[in-house]
């Protein structure tokens, strides 16, 4: 597991196992992370596909520059992958003196047309006006590499939310991506369908998992957490901090609710009573930049660990915003 960033301004993470690596979100522009891959030895070109967990920007920023610059497949919930098309693709509104203009225009167009014997009748050439007015601007891929743009299809220039393939799942039900065995799991957080995983390269009997971004922990999660060799687990705040610290009190009320984010006391609690002490490493994720500290997060949970530290394994290491931590291998 290769954690590039967690955190409200991007979340990215490798997994990789069996011959098999896979990127759970691109939370940061494709430039970014292929920087920081190259900085923890992540070969790009080794990646078989993108899993997402939830749609909301710190998950997907970079996802449609990623997937067409790798030509990867992209695996999501059908909600999840509808929730990004909208957020992708913004209704574009005008005002009236615009609308009258386009009207006149295709009018125009239409009026040329017939004169000029096109053969086009008036719906077809009012729709072909209308999809050339409403065209969306050009993606630009050369802000990944520029190599990618002379050769681009048209369909990627035309359409933000274009991917090169795209898969369904649902949670629950386990999924296969070259080696790994893709458990995906319900939580609970304000997105259209969000979900954690479990990989599980059987072939080297190594479990991972991936659960940040819950405002509790559901005993579905809790089930789905057993038996894990790495996990990458949300510490997101200090409650006090939070608390006092310069949020809106709407926003306050958000990340405290129980589809908001995970506290260093629940992710506390979690360790102290349901963890079963058998993961060699856990990473303690997303940790707020302005309600927590990484040496609270840290204390909390060593001091629910307890004397399970002593054990071979249950190292606890802290994700970063700013930079990947060192690869964590099995």
């Amino acid at each position: 597991m290769s954690v590039l960033a967690s955190g409200s301004k991007g979340n990215c993470t490798v997994i990789s196992g069996a011959g098999t690596s896979i990127l759970v979100d691109c939370g940061m522009s494709c430039r970014e992370i292929l920087r920081r891959m190259a900085m923890v030895g992540e070969d790009p070109a080794k990646l078989d596909a993108i899993v997402v967990t939830h749609e909301h920007i710190d998950h997907v920023a970079g996802l449609a520059v990623m997937a067409r610059r790798l030509k990867i497949p992209v695996f999501f919930t059908e909600a999840t992958h509808r929730a990004w098309e909208r957020m992708t693709r913004p209704r574009q509104t005008m005002t009236y003196k615009q609308w009258l203009e386009k009207v006149q225009r295709e009018k125009q167009e239409r009026a040329e047309a017939a004169t000029s014997g096109s053969g086009l009748g008036g719906e077809e050439s009012l729709a072909k006006s209308s999809f050339i007015e409403a065209e969306p601007s050009v993606i630009d891929l050369a802000a990944c590499d520029p190599a990618t743009n002379d050769s681009a299809d048209q369909n990627e220039k035309r359409d933000p939310a274009f991917l090169p393939a795209v898969e369904y799942f649902q949670a629950g039900k386990p999924f296969q991506i070259g080696g790994i065995e893709v458990n995906p799991f319900t939580i609970p957080h304000d997105a259209a369908d969000p979900c954690g995983f479990v990989f599980h390269a059987g072939s080297e009997s190594i479990r991972m998992a991936v659960a940040t971004d819950l405002g509790y922990i559901p005993p579905n999660v809790k089930l789905a957490l057993r038996s894990v060799d790495v996990l990458l687990l949300e510490s997101n705040h200090d409650l006090e901090m939070l608390k006092d610290g310069p949020y809106p009190w709407s926003v306050k009320q958000r990340v405290l609710s129980r589809v908001g984010h995970l506290s260093n006391d629940a992710a506390a609690e979690f360790l102290q009573r349901d963890y079963d002490g058998g993961a060699h490493t856990i990473v303690l994720g997303h940790l707020s930049e302005s309600n927590n500290l990484p040496e609270l997060a840290k204390m909390s949970a060593e001091r629910a660990l307890g004397d399970r530290l002593r054990l071979l394994g249950n190292r606890v290491l802290l994700a970063q915003q700013e930079a990947p931590i060192e690869p964590i291998c099995l």
